[in-house]
C-alpha cells in the first residue's frame, strides 16, 4: 500500500477536507514514517494492519521509536 493508504487509514473524522497545505504537510509526515517502519522492518502494509486492529497512531509511533531504539 501506499502512503496516501496509510493517510485514510490516520484520519480523523471531520467533514471539512483538507487545505492543500495540511495534506502536503500530512504526506510528507507519513512519508517519514513509512521510512522509519522500512528501516525497522515493518512495511506499510503491516502499519495499516496495526492501525486496524486499534493501534492509535501515537502507539504506532512508540513501537516504531522503540525498535529503533532496539536496534541501535
Amino acid at each position: 500500500m501506499t502512503e496516501l493508504s496509510l493517510i485514510s487509514k490516520g484520519s480523523c473524522d471531520t467533514s471539512d477536507p483538507l487545505t492543500l497545505q495540511q495534506r502536503k504537510l500530512l504526506e510528507g509526515a507519513l512519508a517519514k514514517i513509512v521510512a522509519l517502519g522500512e528501516q525497522v522492518g515493518v512495511t506499510a502494509d503491516q502499519m495499516i494492519k496495526l492501525l486496524d486492529a486499534g493501534m492509535t497512531v501515537r502507539e504506532l509511533l512508540e513501537y516504531l521509536v522503540t525498535r529503533a531504539e532496539e536496534l541501535d
